[in-house]
């Protein structure tokens, strides 16, 4: 999710078919099909926009890997005590994704509520895993018709329901938990909470676009990422607004008194971190966690953490890591895609207005300096966005001992 894009100039790459919308994936249409039956017809669907999109070039090669990365998919548990009394299982999650990413980015946690012995599964929000221009038409109700869906079929297997979101999908995991008593509890990672008053004015777009196609988007980037979407529509950063302000409606007339595990890096350049404590300050349950990057050391020191807050040090030199990132949350550094050794380098900051930076950080990313994308990071010379989280291990420790606290 972004929060600002810069005017658009002569260096601006052109609108291409990627820019439009396909027409099979800015509704959701899976009301009365099973999980598993979503999940095949999603892949389906998924396969014959991006087929569409690479045919005859050099990344037909990907087509099978991009399919089952941004398809959603389920997980039965693992270990003992897996069991339920009334259902199959005892428990299950529900994950979903954020904004312009995929299922691709849960996959990471889900196998750790797996591992935790959690019946597993994880939506496709509407207009995303095929191509951006299916951002322009969707709205946020789909998505959460979407997660709302979710739930039910999961409800349908597992005695205890919990909810899990990343950005985007965190709101949509505590909007859905409002209206649901079935949910048992929530995990949040980096939920979106707040975003730039400046989404407001993405509600214009509609207004003014008919007379000019580039003025529907906020970026037009390579959309080189296999998973995410690089690109990003005006109505995405209005839906997002819409979706806030309908949840802080909720939230005003409603208390969670449910468990909650939340994490938050205070670096994040996309949702606004102190919306994330605040959030948790007000809410009740004892087992409640909130896990806090930082590189302020200080902070660090004067505020131990607790049983409620732990503070974790997002700085790491040995690996040229200057901060946490929005986009480096849920995913573990031994990904094969975005981690340690992964194969993508999130050099977009650079694109289109300082093409010699933008190369040789795409070209040599391991020496080049990563972190989330500051004004403070920038000048240590050249960065790429932070797409894992070094502290993955760790967060996984924090993340079981909060399931065993559960009753």
């Amino acid at each position: 999710m972004h929060k600002r894009g810069r005017p658009f100039s002569a260096a601006t790459p052109p609108l291409e078919a990627r820019h439009r919308a396909s027409g099979l994936n800015s509704r959701f249409n899976a009301d009365q099909l099973s999980f598993a039956d979503y999940v095949s017809s999603s892949h389906d669907m998924i396969r014959k926009v991006r087929a569409a999109a690479v045919a005859g070039n050099s990344d037909q090669s990907n087509l099978a890997r991009a399919v089952a990365g941004n398809a959603p998919f389920e997980l039965k548990p693992s270990g003992t005590n897996a069991a339920g009394k009334e259902k199959t299982w005892r428990r299950g999650i529900l994950l979903t994704h954020g904004l312009s990413d995929s299922p691709y980015f849960m996959r990471h946690l889900a196998a750790c509520f797996q591992e935790s012995g959690f019946r597993v599964m994880a939506v496709l929000l509407p207009g995303h895993g095929t191509q951006p221009g299916d951002l322009l038409d969707v709205t946020w109700q789909e998505w959460a018709r979407t997660v709302a869906y979710g739930t039910d079929k999961l409800a349908a297997e597992v005695d205890e329901v919990y909810l899990g979101g990343y950005s985007a999908g965190g709101a949509l995991s505590i909007y859905q938990s409002l209206q649901d008593r079935r949910v048992r509890g929530l995990f949040l990672f980096a939920p979106a909470l707040e975003i730039s008053r400046l989404a407001t004015y993405a509600r214009l777009h509609k207004l003014l676009s008919w007379l000019a196609p580039r003025q529907k988007w906020v970026d037009i980037k390579p959309d080189k990422d296999l998973y995410k979407y690089e690109s990003f529509t005006k109505n995405s950063a209005a839906q997002m607004y819409a979706l806030i302000r309908a949840l802080k409606a909720k939230l005003q007339q409603q208390k969670l008194s449910i468990p909650i595990f939340a994490v938050a890096s205070a670096d994040d350049k996309t949702v606004n971190a102190a919306a994330i404590a605040e959030f948790m300050s007000h809410q009740t349950n004892p087992c409640n966690k909130l896990i806090l990057y930082t590189t302020d050391t200080q902070k660090i020191a004067q505020h131990p953490s607790t049983g409620k807050v732990e503070w974790v040090n997002s700085l790491v030199l040995e690996q040229k890591i200057l901060s946490s990132a929005h986009t480096a949350i849920v995913v573990s550094a031994e990904d094969e895609h975005y981690g340690v050794d992964g194969v993508y380098a999130n050099c977009l900051h650079y694109y289109p207005h300082n093409m010699q930076k933008y190369d040789a950080c795409i070209k040599h990313p391991k020496e080049v300096w990563q972190g989330e994308i500051t004004e403070e990071n920038l000048k240590a010379g050249t960065l790429r966005r932070l797409m894992y989280n070094p502290n993955f291990s760790a967060l996984k420790t924090s993340l079981k001992q909060f399931i065993d606290r559960l009753s």
